[in-house]
């Protein structure tokens, strides 16, 4: 690594350093699991974030035309409304909040035959209440950061950091 690249690596990590949230986020919870949906809503409420959870999309929907949320957490698979109709629904409207799909599989199809319907994070099931954190930490700090810095991260990719920050 080049003398440059280590300063801006370093430059970069200070900045993680740096960051403070406004306080507190707030994040919508959306999972016809209610057993995952209250240990989610748990877990992040102990973390300091505002959170209110929804059973399925249609009425996450309706949270969503209500309240302002700075990211939402959904399963890829409910009845009614799943979470991809969810996030189409988001993009449609032109709402601009991050979305993290929790999902037993990879919708990495759908995806690619709809690019724009990409979300923040994917967050594959089981996953751990870690795993959980640091996601939803990431997506937030991604939300937040200046372009320059995401740039610098997208460069430095394959540095060991995180893969949800890709845009």
């Amino acid at each position: 690594m080049s003398e440059n690249q280590t300063q801006s690596v370093r430059e970069f990590t200070a900045s993680l350093s740096q960051f403070q949230p406004h306080a507190p986020y707030r994040i919508l919870v959306v999972d016809d699991d209610e057993s995952l949906r209250q240990l989610n809503s748990e877990v992040l409420k102990q973390s300091g974030y505002e959170v209110d959870v929804a059973d399925d999309g249609d009425c996450a929907w309706e949270l969503l035309q209500l309240h302002n949320y700075d990211l939402v957490i959904t399963d890829q698979r409910m009845p009614r409304v799943s979470g991809i109709e969810l996030l189409r629904k988001l993009r449609a409207a032109r709402m601009e909040v991050p979305v993290i799909m929790a999902t037993g599989t990879s919708p990495q199809a759908e995806f690619t035959r709809q690019p724009w319907l990409q979300p923040a994070a994917v967050l594959l099931k089981p996953y751990t209440i870690s795993e959980l954190l640091v996601v939803v930490r990431n997506v937030l700090y991604a939300a937040e950061c200046p372009r320059e810095q995401i740039n610098a991260l997208l460069t430095w990719r394959d540095h060991a950091f995180p893969v949800s920050l890709r845009m």
